[in-house]
């Protein structure tokens, strides 16, 4: 079997928030609770979820922005959290970034020239002529010109800057590139153009993509695997056809049926299923059981005391409920529901 480009085993994040009071131990929130993910080589994995479930924490974890509380990150077998600093920064040339906001990640003050060699300077192993040739390479192959090196950020369109994020990401060669929600701050239109992009490059250079998104549209479009996360845990996994199809999980299906649709009707199915318990967006926080038993349509008394493991359903899909079997061979009408809200 192909080695893993990209391990994350078990990890967990726990951020201390300030003490309500000096008698009191500091409250925590549990960002992550056990998330393990594979990627093979040239592979692409999409996790998705709700606002507040951990999905940028699992990517700055991955790009070892931050350290977990445990676990570990590895990248072609290496953990990248043991290495020192300067092993790191030489490591980084293999992993890169995207960021979500295509207007707030690029210096307003510096030209396109120097955004996208920033990762070469940081490497600081080629000369100046050769980081030019490098730099124009990158940004012709989003589609941009080597004369626009001389520009700045805000004489580009959102979907230009968010090019110019991606031919920073691409100068320095990487193997991986972890996308966060690349393409939310975009229109439609442009998101697509956006999209093709990534999926040109995976073709031309073989990248391997982590893409970070709570739009299953996106996931849909770019990835070969999809994650669900809610509350810091993974609680569904598969190809994109049997989750968004045939989703074993209640809250894959709540993701699903709140899908926006230009249809009539579609307002009213997702007030509907809002109503029924499912609702997008509640932060609350739970000591045992499943993480989502109290926003469950079928929740029964084990739900409420025993943490459902991430578990095969059926060949290649995964799904954390202890009723999956059940989610999947008796709910036709939900099933329907989701169909119809699925991305196409």
């Amino acid at each position: 079997m192909t080695a893993p480009l990209l391990e994350l085993t078990d990890l967990v994040r726990r951020y201390t928030l300030p003490r309500e009071s000096l008698f009191r131990p500091a409250p925590q929130v549990h960002a992550l609770s056990g998330v393990s993910l594979t990627i093979t080589a040239g592979r692409s994995l999409g996790v998705v979820g709700e606002s507040g479930s951990g999905k940028s924490t699992l990517a700055r974890l991955a790009m070892a922005l931050e350290r977990p509380t445990s676990g570990t990150v590895r990248l072609l077998g290496e953990d990248l959290n043991a290495l020192p600093a300067e092993g790191l920064r030489q490591a980084r040339q293999h992993f890169q970034m995207v960021f979500q906001d295509p207007y707030g990640s690029l210096d307003p003050r510096q030209k396109v020239a120097r955004i996208v060699g920033e990762p070469l300077n940081a490497q600081g192993h080629l000369d100046a002529p050769t980081q030019r040739l490098r730099v124009g390479e990158a940004l012709e192959s989003v589609g941009l010109r080597v004369a626009d090196l001389g520009k700045y950020p805000h004489e580009f369109s959102g979907g230009q800057r968010q090019r110019i994020a991606i031919a920073r990401a691409l100068v320095t060669r990487p193997k991986l590139i972890v996308a966060d929600e690349p393409v939310s701050a975009l229109d439609v239109s442009v998101q697509a153009q956006v999209l093709n992009l990534l999926l040109d490059l995976q073709s031309e250079f073989g990248i391997t993509y982590l893409l970070i998104s709570h739009d299953l549209a996106v996931v849909d479009h770019v990835c070969d695997e999809v994650a669900v996360i809610y509350r810091g845990r993974i609680v569904e996994q598969g190809r994109p056809a049997a989750l968004f199809h045939a989703a074993a999980h209640p809250y894959t299906r709540a993701l699903l049926a709140a899908v926006p649709r230009a249809e009539p009707g579609a307002a009213r199915r997702r007030r509907t299923a809002v109503a029924a318990g499912s609702q997008i967006g509640d932060v609350q926080r739970i000591e045992a059981g499943c993480p989502f038993a109290h926003r469950c349509g079928q929740v029964q008394d084990r739900c409420r005391i025993e943490v459902p493991a991430l578990r095969s359903v059926q060949p290649g899909h995964l799904a954390a409920c202890h009723h999956a079997e059940s989610v999947l061979a008796y709910a036709p009408l939900e099933r329907a529901a989701a169909d119809e809200a699925a991305p196409h």
